[in-house]
């Protein structure tokens, strides 16, 4: 997306210095922790999502307002937050190539500093008016939800796709999905604009979620920047290993492998066995579908250079997959 919008660099760095700005408290261990954890860096999709969403209607040259700047904060501060709630709970040693906080310093500095983060978010999202501040507080309970949902089905050798599809929507798709529609909301957007980009925001997460379940099972540690298989170390079967589960030729030993604590081997072995059938091109089908989906989402927007980049970001989704895969 950076790459389609000539601003939109400048703009980001309005965003990382306004996040940097946020780190800032009277604890000097929040401020380290906070600073260690936007200094790890990531893709910024959810600030680029409210940046872009903001300019569908009027794109030009000149920086975006400082709501607009605010508004991507916000979103980002949410995701940052959640993240290192995440590696808690997965019991994560890296995130982003990076040692995680709970491994560097504690579990109960990692909760502490995700709660800071989620709480300079709700701040910011009050200065931006009711309406934002209130979207971002669902988000954040769906987000909860989502991984509760998840986390119901740890180990189940029978989870449905349905409920898959439940879990990643709460963990990724409405985050990505608020974050569309915050920035049309702060640059004044018709109701029309703002309902296209939510739904846009909300199919785009849904294909982005199933891309990083496959790359789970395909990619290498590096290409991640975290260990790959993880998931499978921690019984969450993604849509690619519950398709491979109906195999009829590696399924019944799948199943054997999983549904318990497995090591590190035997993760191996089953991502081995998972690549071997038609899961992994299944589950890129899926994501395709959605990725498609969001680009019709924008056929009710004007025809801009933002809208243009919205339809390319979402085209070249499974573009991550392809780089390193040559087929499945």
């Amino acid at each position: 997306m950076s790459d389609m919008v000539s601003f939109l660099q400048d703009d980001l760095q309005r965003v990382e210095k306004k996040l940097f700005d946020c780190a800032q408290s009277s604890s000097k261990l929040a401020t380290e922790l906070s600073v260690y954890l936007i200094e790890a860096g990531g893709k910024r999709v959810r600030p680029s999502l409210c940046i872009v969403s903001s300019q569908v209607q009027d794109l030009d040259s000149a920086p975006v307002r400082l709501e607009v700047v605010k508004a991507a904060v916000a979103v980002e501060l949410v995701h940052i937050g959640t993240l290192c709630h995440d590696d808690v709970m997965d019991n994560a040693t890296t995130r982003r190539s990076v040692p995680s906080v709970n491994n560097r310093w504690g579990d109960r500095e990692a909760i502490l500093a995700g709660d800071y983060l989620l709480s300079r978010s709700g701040e910011v999202a009050a200065e931006l008016g009711s309406e934002v501040a209130s979207l971002i507080a669902r988000t954040i309970a769906r987000l909860c939800e989502g991984q509760v949902v998840e986390l119901e089905s740890v180990y189940d050798l029978n989870r449905s796709e349905s409920l898959y599809e439940e879990a990643i929507a709460g963990k990724t798709a409405v985050l990505l999905s608020a974050s569309s529609r915050i920035g049309a909301m702060v640059n004044d957007s018709p109701q029309v604009v703002k309902d296209a980009l939510e739904d846009f925001g909300y199919a785009y997460g849904m294909s982005f979620q199933i891309v990083d379940d496959i790359l789970d099972i395909v990619a290498t540690d590096e290409q991640l920047g975290k260990p790959a298989g993880n998931d499978l170390l921690e019984g969450v079967y993604t849509l690619p290993v519950i398709r491979a589960l109906s195999d009829p030729d590696v399924g019944d030993e799948l199943r054997d492998l999983l549904g318990h604590r497995i090591d590190e081997k035997t993760r191996d072995r089953a991502c081995e066995l998972i690549r071997s059938t038609n899961g992994v091109a299944e589950a890129r089908e899926v994501a395709q579908l959605w990725a498609s989906r969001a680009q019709a989402k924008l056929e009710k927007l004007p025809d801009t250079l933002a809208t243009e980049s919205l339809r390319t970001a979402a085209d070249q989704l499974l573009d991550r997959i392809d780089s390193d895969q040559d087929s499945f």
